[in-house]
């Protein structure tokens, strides 16, 4: 069964950084296209970071453009965050997806993911 686990969560003052890691387990096949997506109370789910596994190409919301940095670790299925330069409107739930489809849509697409973590909570005061 594959499991996606998210962690390096917390809280920080604005203008602080954190680095999240997502962790897949339950196949030895690479994954496609992985992503990070946020959920913030009272706001719709947005893609804030993708990355496509073979070429490496990495893609960000504008929202996080030039703050946040995604990135595959050395072990096969793992993933990085690294978010600098934290506001308060960072604050949010923040989900690990991966995919194993060759297509299925662009990375910011949530329907493109066949399994999801079960979200680690990023707070950002001010």
């Amino acid at each position: 069964q594959v499991q996606l686990v998210e962690s390096g969560g917390g809280s920080v003052q604005a203008g602080g950084s954190l680095r999240l890691a997502c962790v897949v387990s339950g196949t030895p096949y690479r994954s496609s296209c992985m992503a990070w997506f946020r959920l913030a109370p009272g706001k719709e789910r947005e893609a804030v970071a993708g990355i496509y596994i073979g070429s490496g190409s990495t893609y960000y919301a504008d929202s996080v453009k030039g703050r946040f940095t995604i990135s595959q670790g050395n072990a096969k299925n793992t993933l990085y965050l690294q978010m600098d330069s934290l506001k308060p409107e960072d604050t949010a739930v923040y989900y690990c997806a991966a995919s194993w489809r060759l297509g299925g849509g662009n990375w910011y697409v949530p329907a493109r993911y066949d399994y999801w973590g079960q979200g680690t909570q990023v707070t950002v005061s001010s």
